[in-house]
């Protein structure tokens, strides 16, 4: 039975995903910590630190199938205390004396940091991967609807032409930037923690740094300098970096969310036959991927600052760090990971009305037009003055109705120094997008980093 939305059996695919609710599964995470164990005995044996014999029998035996983990789970209630529970059942498991040999030298947070790290490793490849899928998404749209022209808005009203190329193009180029941030932030963040009870790795005394450097490339991980058991600004670094991942592909849901209501019906999410909108009107075509998106996003934003406090760790050791980590880092991935794989899926699938953009580019009756008549009219009067007059016309046809071409034609001003044809070429949206189309050019030609 499952209290929370990530392992429901109802809602968990709305939260998460089966790939990274494995990567953080109970097994995985016991696994990730006797592979570390597993590692660590094999360096100590190859350097004679500890007995070879005991150390391939460790290694043999470190297999999250040789434990109960009900068990388990029932000393680490009894003991307060995560590994020395695994540690015990381990020599059990261990032939002879093997078992006295395993975690020589380590202490516990070596043992979950780094088994946490591994798990982080495997759960950044899989969200990069659903992250390339969602950008190649993304330029196939820009670069379809290069030239598509649409309505571009401010502050939710209608502003200047843009194309949805343009607009999509925005959203490939923010996609960009996350993705090296993701790649980036690999060599801060995954990096190794063996360094012993306070981080001076003295139960090892002069074997310590050996250990400690052959342990993280039998890994593949980066060796830190110093220990990093109170120092969490490589976990800060990575929930924010990943909640701005996140944050970009709730912005598109948004905007597609925003551009799907019934007044607008520019873009639509895919539609299958059997998808119901209301329990009481059969009529209704929601937007639930995009809103379950845009509610994943929120959550995974408001786990940041939790994260961010995190740095703020107490002297060599901090328990309370590392208990609020262990909540939400599997929770983050999963919640990421879902966001990203549910967005590659609503672009690739994406319903584009091309009709309703070119309708809507004429819903104000000109009014769209407006800076392009303004800057023409600057080149007689400057543009202060071409802003007053415009304006003036523009709020009239807003209170009065009417067209824009009507107004400017009545008024004696514009008509004394334009042409109802010059005005007719100023008024055509198809001739104002600008250098939206080289612009969605440069962001395609820029390759995905990594």
């Amino acid at each position: 039975m499952a209290t929370y939305v990530i392992d429901s059996a109802l809602f968990r695919d709305q939260f998460g995903t089966e790939p990274m609710r494995a990567i953080f599964s109970d097994e995985a995470t016991v696994q990730r910590w006797l592979d570390v164990e597993a590692a660590l005995a094999r360096v100590q044996g190859n350097m004679g630190v500890i007995p070879a014999a005991a150390a391939e029998e460790i290694q043999r035996k470190c297999k999250v199938e040789n434990l109960d983990l009900a068990q388990l789970k029932a000393e680490m209630d009894r003991t307060a205390h995560p590994i020395v529970p695994l540690l015990r059942a381990m020599k059990k498991v261990c032939s002879g004396e093997a078992g006295e040999y395993i975690h020589w030298g380590a202490t516990t947070q070596d043992i979950m940091d780094t088994g946490t790290i591994l798990q982080v490793r495997d759960g950044l490849d899989q969200i990069e991967t659903a992250y390339r899928e969602l950008y190649d998404n993304v330029c196939t749209l820009a670069r379809k609807y290069r030239d598509q022209v649409m309505v571009g808005r401010s502050h939710g009203q209608h502003a200047l032409p843009i194309t949805f190329g343009f607009k999509a193009a925005g959203w490939a180029e923010e996609l960009r930037r996350n993705f090296t941030r993701l790649r980036q932030m690999r060599e801060r963040v995954l990096v190794g923690q063996f360094s012993g009870a306070v981080g001076t790795l003295a139960a090892l005394g002069n074997d310590g740094i050996e250990v400690q450097n052959r342990l993280f490339d039998e890994l593949g991980l980066a060796c830190p300098n110093i220990t990093w058991h109170t120092s969490r600004d490589n976990i800060a670094e990575l929930i924010s970096v990943l909640a701005i991942a996140c944050g970009t592909a709730g912005k598109i849901a948004h905007e597609i969310f925003s551009l799907q209501k019934t007044e607008t019906a520019e873009l639509e999410e895919p539609f299958m036959p059997g998808k119901v909108g209301s329990s009481t009107m059969p009529h209704k075509r929601n937007p639930p991927v995009c809103e379950g998106v845009i509610a994943v996003n929120r959550l995974v934003r408001a786990t940041v600052p939790l994260a961010i406090e995190g740095i703020v760790a107490d002297h060599e050791r901090d328990k309370v760090v590392l208990q609020a980590e262990r909540e939400y880092i599997g929770r983050i991935f999963n919640m990421v990971h879902v966001a990203l794989k549910k967005m590659a899926f609503v672009t690739a699938g994406l319903s584009v009305r091309v009709e309703n953009m070119e309708k809507n580019l004429y819903i104000q009756k000109g009014l769209l037009m407006s800076e392009a008549v303004m800057m023409a009219m600057s080149d007689r009067f400057g543009r202060q003055e071409a802003h007053e007059v415009i304006y003036q016309i523009c709020m009239d046809v807003f209170e009065k109705g009417g067209s824009l071409k009507e107004a400017l034609m009545q008024n004696d001003t514009v008509s004394a120094n334009l042409t109802e044809a010059e005005i007719d070429r100023m008024l055509e949206p198809y001739a104002y997008t600008g250098q939206a189309g080289v612009f969605v050019d440069r962001v395609l030609a820029v390759p995905l980093a990594g």
